[in-house]
């Protein structure tokens, strides 16, 4: 255990710091949740922290780059669709 994060300071700022354990299962709920991770490691079910947050990462990303790009598919359908036709607003009910 890292002296840092083993140490009390004193005050407020104490009930606030995080433990090992607390990381260490967050990292846990991280890898059950990554579909990359849980497909190539579900023989061992274990991966190393720092995998598991490099994927996590790289899943945010990918997520944002889908939603812009989702974004702009709209943004496109919707320059091109009547803004009185029924399929303009099924598609403002959706956004």
């Amino acid at each position: 255990m890292s002296g840092r994060r083993s140490r009390q300071s004193s005050g407020s700022c104490s009930s606030s710091r995080i433990t090992d354990d607390q990381i260490i299962e967050l990292v846990s709920k991280l890898h059950q949740l990554l579909p990359e991770i849980r497909n190539t490691t579900r023989r061992s079910n274990k991966a190393s922290a720092d995998k598991v947050l490099q994927e996590t990462c790289n899943y945010i990303r990918n997520l944002h780059k889908e939603m812009d790009d989702l974004s702009a598919r709209l943004s496109q359908l919707l320059s091109t669709v009547d803004t009185d036709s029924p399929e303009a607003a099924i598609i403002r009910t959706l956004i």
